[in-house]
């Protein structure tokens, strides 16, 4: 199973890349960058820039967008960011997108992006990024554009829950990423995601699932992150306690197998809570607890 955590930060919110080195020297397959800038003071580093800093740390790791919002940026730009990270880090960018989870937030507002129609916005960028990113002559408006040098397209991963995101996924994305659902949700999602794909007759996407674990004794850092689900998403108190995953590498890698079962071929798990050395490592180990 595929396996993908993102860095932790100082309290000024700046990643560690001493820790994406850990993480590659764990077997872990990518780093995880999210793309969370809201403009009141709340950090956030620019997830493109970040991702190249890890590139010139790293040799091996994937280099994940968890995930672009696309509608916050031109997709000719997301484009040029693409090519230069697959240049730069050999060609491994793992593009995971979606439509954004804060319109109307003083940054979406200060850079012009639309806060109605985010899916569409969304489809008309992915049906012109794989043309743009192999440098080939694309439409993008009333323009055509050509970029270069090109590179090759990476695996794009279609982030949200939404059937929508899932018809997304089919259409446009080689996997579909779902978050913050339990085993027995993603399977009922899963058999949709199949149907869907038979219905407009393209391939499955594969399946990568996102979620948080607190692998260490931290019970406020759970509580903290059950008051979010709870609060902010609405989430019922029952359904909102089997989503973190916890426990020691056995219990974890039963987690991961429940997962693969209801049909995951990856999981990316923030880390959430002390210790994040000890929680990266109990991740790694529960993983290589998996029987093929």
């Amino acid at each position: 199973m595929r396996l993908t955590t993102g860095l932790p930060t100082d309290p000024r919110g700046v990643p560690d890349l001493e820790k994406a080195r850990h993480l590659e020297q764990l077997g872990y397959d990518a780093v995880g960058m999210a793309d969370v800038i809201i403009g009141d003071g709340t950090p956030g580093l620019d997830s493109a820039i970040v991702l190249a800093a890890v590139a010139t740390a790293t040799e091996r790791i994937g280099l994940e967008f968890g995930v672009l919002t696309l509608p916050l940026r031109p997709v000719a730009l997301v484009a040029a960011q693409v090519q230069s990270l697959q240049h730069l880090s050999g060609g491994r960018v793992v593009l995971g997108v979606g439509i954004g989870g804060f319109p109307g937030s003083p940054f979406w507002r200060a850079v012009g992006a639309p806060l109605t129609g985010r899916g569409r916005w969304t489809d008309a960028a992915l049906e012109a990024l794989p043309g743009l990113i192999q440098g080939k002559p694309t439409l993008v408006g009333d323009d055509e554009v050509t970029l270069g040098p090109p590179a090759t397209v990476p695996p794009i991963l279609v982030g949200g829950n939404s059937e929508a995101a899932m018809r997304r996924a089919v259409l446009y994305g080689d996997g579909w990423t779902p978050s913050l659902i339990s085993p027995a949700g993603l399977a009922s999602k899963v058999a949709r995601l199949r149907e869907l794909a038979g219905e407009l007759g393209r391939p499955v996407p594969s399946v990568n699932v996102g979620g948080h674990a607190i692998l260490v004794d931290d019970r406020a850092a759970l509580e903290s992150f059950l008051g979010v689900l709870t609060g902010p998403h609405g989430m019922p108190e029952e359904e909102a306690r089997d989503i973190p995953v916890t426990g020691d590498a056995a219990r974890v890698a039963e987690r991961l197998a429940a997962y693969r079962e209801a049909g995951a071929d990856a999981v990316s798990l923030g880390l959430d809570g002390r210790d994040w050395m000890r929680q990266a490592e109990i991740l790694a180990q529960a993983r290589e607890r998996l029987t093929p």
